[in-house]
């Protein structure tokens, strides 16, 4: 299963909170420090893929070449992906690489989850605007879209079930 979104999404924290432990994944406090496709192995034949963040990140514009094409690979090239969480910081507007990364991926029949990150930042009602807004922007049906923190720990058993079942039925 790949984890993708862009820079800063919050991707290694939410990675850290599913595998239950807080160095699995390196996070950081500047944007863009995965830059490899970092493969984690969890309950023997389930394999989390933590992809680079694409759009911002202090990386050369041939560096930033380098991650689209990795991202691109994975995601259409891996016989064995049985599933993509897309993250998107629920605080945020799609941008237009979030946009063309969620067609393409809709363009596959790989399985989509969408995980909103980074929610405790936002009241109840703030969350459920922005959540009506992004699912409706991006066409995304409900069963799609999980509302996460890696800090106060919302979503992630939700997130980590959908997962292994996705897993399993592949």
């Amino acid at each position: 299963v790949a984890f993708v979104g862009r820079s800063n999404v919050g991707k290694s924290s939410l990675l850290n909170s599913i595998g239950g432990r807080k160095a699995l994944a390196r996070t950081s406090k500047h944007p863009g420090k995965t830059r490899d496709c970092v493969i984690f192995r969890v309950n023997g034949n389930l394999y989390l893929v933590d992809l680079p963040g694409y759009g911002y990140a202090q990386v050369s514009k041939g560096e930033r070449a380098r991650f689209a094409r990795l991202i691109k690979d994975v995601l259409t090239e891996r016989p064995r992906l049985v599933g993509v969480v897309w993250l998107l910081d629920i605080r945020r507007d799609p941008s237009d690489e979030d946009i063309v990364l969620g067609q393409r991926l809709m363009a596959h029949e790989t399985p989509i989850l969408v995980a909103l990150t980074k929610t405790d930042k936002l009241s109840n009602a703030e969350r459920k605007h922005r959540v009506a807004l992004l699912q409706d922007s991006l066409s995304l049906p409900t069963d799609q879209i999980i509302v996460t923190s890696a800090v106060t720990k919302e979503g992630i058993d939700t997130l980590r079930d959908t997962i292994a079942s996705v897993a399993q039925t592949r």
